[in-house]
């Protein structure tokens, strides 16, 4: 199978889409003679045009509802933004309107549209440009949260959300677009609510997503060194949960630890607890442990912002208390 860069195998999940479907058009900051602030897009206004890959201003909640209101009316739009902290100037159309026009109507209107682009702190960029918005759109009905960790579920999820028609929030990894992992040549949908499990293991489930989940597995390699046997569960999507994934490989190891880049106030790393504990308490050996970014606002000098961001030393520590190991 071909090695193919995250950032690539979402590039090619568009233009497949786009080739497939003439409904398919792409709006955003940059995304066409720019060629993408992250080059996720390029090449795409030169095959499509400037009919379906618009350049936008800088104004999230406009062309947010030009978006929602395009879906209404039998497009199907992606828009990128350049980061998803942009997003909450548009926070309005996307929960106030995307998510709750469905429902509103009856069932007349669906709003097929993406919402999508990079997600997280990247390096340095400061407090206002490093929210995970996980825990904000996760707690809105009517909305789909898909955050792939690998570029093959970043291809094969982004397809499927292109084709729902419901709007989806499609978080990708600031950090992730140079990865590299195994992408199929031949079509791949990935359907929304299956978790991926990422490593096997017998000692101790491990529940991560984004950025986090590629700290998570070097870690379980270090560990396994020493005889601990992770199991990485990778929900794909945070809306809807795979909650049976979960809930069985937790019964098997007994153990368990969610690591993610959110603050650990609220959000699916509760989410996740809250559900294993209910679903598999009798099961537990030691309490449920998360290891997340500290409950600050994002700093800017580099050596602070490595101490706020998930660390592998707090990832092992929690997974060695939950194994009682010194």
């Amino acid at each position: 199978m071909r090695e193919v860069r995250y950032r690539d195998a979402l590039r090619e999940a568009m233009a497949e889409e786009m080739r497939r479907d003439p409904t398919v058009v792409l709006m955003g900051e940059e995304v066409g003679h720019y060629q993408g602030a992250y080059k996720v897009t390029q090449g795409l206004l030169e095959e499509f045009g400037d009919q379906r890959v618009i350049d936008t201003p800088i104004a999230e909640a406009g062309f947010s509802g030009i978006a929602v209101g395009a879906a209404m009316t039998g497009l199907r739009p992606i828009v990128e933004f350049m980061t998803w902290n942009f997003s909450l100037v548009a926070f309005d159309q996307i929960v106030n309107n995307a998510a709750k026009m469905y429902q509103m109507s009856g069932g007349q209107l669906p709003v097929p549209v993406v919402f999508r682009g990079p997600n997280a702190s990247a390096r340095q960029v400061g407090s206002q440009h490093s929210h995970a918005v996980e825990p904000f759109y996760t707690n809105v009905p009517g909305l789909y949260v898909v955050y792939p960790s690998t570029p093959r579920d970043a291809k094969g999820l982004l397809k499927t959300a292109i084709r729902s028609d419901n709007p989806v929030v499609f978080l990708e990894g600031e950090t992730l677009y140079n990865a590299k992992g195994e992408v199929p040549e031949e079509e791949e949908l990935i359907p929304f609510g299956v978790a991926r499990v990422a490593r096997e293991g017998t000692d101790v489930t491990v529940v991560t997503w984004g950025r986090p989940y590629v700290t998570v597995m070097k870690v379980a390699e270090e560990l396994a060194e020493r005889g601990v046997s992770c199991e990485v569960i990778d929900p794909r999507t945070l809306r809807p949960l795979d909650h049976e994934t979960i809930v069985e490989s937790v019964k098997k190891t007994n153990r368990c630890v969610v690591v993610h880049e959110h603050w650990p106030y609220g959000g699916p790393g509760a989410e996740i607890v809250d559900r294993v504990q209910r679903d598999a308490f009798d099961y537990l050996d030691a309490p449920i442990l998360r290891a997340t970014n500290l409950d600050v606002p994002m700093p800017y000098a580099i050596e602070l912002e490595n101490e706020v961001i998930v660390t592998e030393a707090r990832v092992r520590e929690a997974i060695e208390r939950v194994c009682y190991l010194d």
